[in-house]
């Protein structure tokens, strides 16, 4: 028996120590009562928890009279084994009176949490900011409380209605809880946690809380002090922060320490997504040297690159607006590889994003291209319409893409609006997609839709579609009707940018149409402004021309028509193309229809489209037109024309201005 009440008196103590940090929950306390006053054996009490005050072990408590579990016996030795541990309990009685001190420390420090709890879960109750504000009130306030509020207030206000965002932010600023959040962030600012401190001031600009208030400018002045404190996460917040602030001096003064603090962190970022981010976040007005460190260091982590962070590449360097082409071709060599399954969004952002860094990378956007078409009948009008936008604008020509939806669009044309038939047909004529067997119902429909919105549509738009009808060769009566008023074409060329459209409509009107078609309106406009002449030199092609011709009379350099257009070099030959003939003697024989025209137009790349060096809108239009005045078009591409050795260059024109019999 000396040996159980030795162990029960050391298991106490034990566990006494052990639970000195714990605070004594009414049912815990019972549960401890009944174990000790209850008709149990020591052995079986000790694997009940204990809770023990460490008062019931000091020396002054009679253990011996009171507590069932302590057996008293004959024996003089169990009496003195009693006497010592309790001789031994009273020289530990220093350290008991600090366990119960801890005991209450502990005690407060559960209730805090437990407090904790309840205000977060309050929290998440909340269906609007003064919600919030109405638990903040009610509530002890301290810096993590402060940030949580901020916060949850910015995120409630997202999710509110449009047209209840006005009344909803009145009645959070004009909520006197409100001013004493503020007053409080500003007296504790320095010290709230730094992450806390980052989340605060974004909520605070998102809530939007006037820039030049003392609450975001002691923000930003206490960021500028801490800057040192704030990690990637931290970083990538305020930046994203000062994004959408206007400049200021501690705005600019908080970008350039955080420029500063990455200069130093960059090489010991590990993770790509921590980079993205914060790449991302920086935006384009940093330093390029900046820029460089990230591209370099982002290079390094190329090896741990996975489908997802290729995608999240071309995001994070259109929002850095850096064309960085080593780390490109590797994300697009990933693309591509990988292309089975690609989201609708992701296809989208790389090709805007390539439009924004002038990418060029043909492989990739052929095989987006093809991709589109091959899941073409998985996705909704709207998306196919803002790829076929997406597309247009990179100048590539995703041929089966547009032949499927050609056919789509005239199987269903009730289906598009007015918006849509603008794009498409921005599409379609500045890509030179026209079908020989569809082209005139595919135009017939899309022109039936027009006439049907035409009482609602402004005058920049109706230019703008009645100028892609015109690039495709195709006259809409009614709009154009509409378009060759005098108050709107005078309206419209107040606008510098609707004078290359009105003059190519112009001259659509004489070569495409009739008689009827013409408008003396706008021709009168357009002859009382002033011409623009280029005047382009292409040196080596003239070289080779008159090492052919063997005269520089038989060739002229820069010819202008009386439509608008310039002629790089004009070539005049006889009926059977044998001989070329001197300006002098085409003159003579004006008119002669057995005289035959050449045009040499050297058209930038930009007139083309990839990769099949299609020629786009304008240039078809140009082409077009030539052919109906006489010309036979030879296109040159100059850049390519000039890796030519001269003897190429010479055969080159030979095969392409005298006939095949005649060389």
């Amino acid at each position: 028996m000396n040996r159980k009440l030795e162990y029960f008196i050391r298991s106490i103590r034990l566990q006494a120590c052990h639970n000195a940090g714990r605070s004594f929950p009414r049912k815990e306390i019972k549960a401890t009562a009944f174990g000790i006053s209850g008709h149990k054996n020591s052995a079986q009490s000790i694997q009940c928890p204990l809770y023990v005050p460490s008062c019931w072990l000091h020396s002054s408590i009679s253990i011996n009279s009171q507590n069932t579990f302590v057996y008293v016996g004959s024996s003089d030795s169990n009496e003195q084994k009693i006497t010592n541990d309790l001789d031994h309990e009273q020289n530990l009685k220093p350290v008991q009176l600090n366990s119960s001190e801890e005991v209450r420390n502990t005690i407060e420090e559960r209730d805090e949490f437990d407090i904790s709890q309840q205000f977060f879960s309050d929290l998440q109750k909340c269906v609007s900011p003064c919600d919030v504000l109405d638990i903040a009130a009610r509530s002890q306030v301290s810096s993590k409380y402060v940030s949580n509020c901020f916060s949850t207030m910015w995120m409630l206000k997202k999710n509110i209605l449009k047209n209840q965002k006005y009344d909803e932010t009145k009645m959070m600023l004009e909520h006197p809880q409100f001013r004493q959040l503020c007053q409080y962030t500003m007296d504790n600012a320095k010290y709230i946690d730094s992450n806390d401190l980052a989340h605060t001031l974004l909520s605070v600009v998102k809530l939007g809380v006037p820039q030049n208030t003392l609450l975001v400018q002691t923000l930003l002045r206490t960021c500028q002090e801490r800057v040192n404190e704030f990690n990637d996460r931290c970083i990538s917040i305020i930046a994203n922060t000062l994004k959408v602030m206007e400049k200021s001096k501690n705005v600019e003064a908080l970008q350039l320490g955080l420029q500063l603090l990455l200069q130093d962190k960059v090489h010991k970022i590990s993770n790509v997504f921590v980079l993205q981010t914060i790449m991302r976040s920086i935006g384009k007005d940093v330093p390029l040297t900046l820029k460089k460190n990230l591209e370099n260091k982002m290079l390094n982590l190329m090896g741990h690159f996975t489908v997802p962070n290729a995608f999240q590449m071309f995001r994070v360097l259109g929002e850095m607006d850096y064309l960085s082409v080593p780390i490109l071709n590797n994300c697009s060599k990933t693309i591509i590889e990988n292309i089975e399954g690609t989201q609708f969004s992701n296809l989208l952002n790389v090709l805007k994003t390539g439009k924004q860094l002038r990418y060029q990378n043909r492989t990739l956007y052929s095989a987006l291209a093809d991709y589109a078409a091959s899941v073409f009948y998985t996705w909704n009008r709207n998306e196919v319409i803002l790829l076929l936008s997406a597309f247009e604008n990179l100048s590539v020509h995703p041929v089966l893409l547009m032949d499927k939806f050609l056919e789509e669009v005239m199987l269903h044309p009730e289906s598009l609006n007015l918006k849509d038939v603008i794009i498409i047909l921005r599409a379609y004529s500045n890509l030179n997609h026209f079908s020989s067997v569809q082209n005139q119902e595919f135009l017939d429909s899309l022109n039936s839709i027009l006439n049907e919105h035409l009482h609602e549509i402004d005058n920049m738009d109706l230019l703008r579609v009645v100028y892609s009808f015109c690039l495709a060769g195709y006259l809409p009566q009614l709009a154009l009707n509409q378009l060759l008023q005098e108050e709107i074409i005078s309206d419209l060329l107040k606008s510098g940018n609707s004078l290359t459209m009105l003059s190519a409509i112009n001259v659509c009107l004489e070569l495409d149409g009739n008689s009827s078609t013409t408008s003396t309106i706008l021709s009168e406009k357009l002859s009382s402004l002033p011409k623009k002449i280029l005047d382009l030199s292409y040196p080596e092609i003239q070289e080779a021309l008159l090492t052919l011709l063997e005269n520089e009379n038989l060739f002229q350099t820069n010819v202008q028509l009386t439509q608008g257009y310039c002629l790089d070099f004009e070539i005049l030959m006889d009926t059977n193309r044998k001989i070329a003939l001197r300006s002098t003697k085409a003159d003579q024989l004006k008119g002669d229809p057995n005289l035959k025209r050449i045009a040499v137009l050297c058209p930038p790349a930009s007139a083309f489209s990839n990769p099949s060096r299609h020629p786009k809108g304008r240039l078809a239009m140009k082409m077009r037109h030539l052919n109906r005045l006489g010309y036979q078009v030879i296109l040159v591409s100059y850049k390519e024309f000039q890796k030519l050795e001269k003897d190429e260059a010479v055969l080159f024109f030979k095969r392409q201005i005298f006939l095949a019999e005649n060389i």
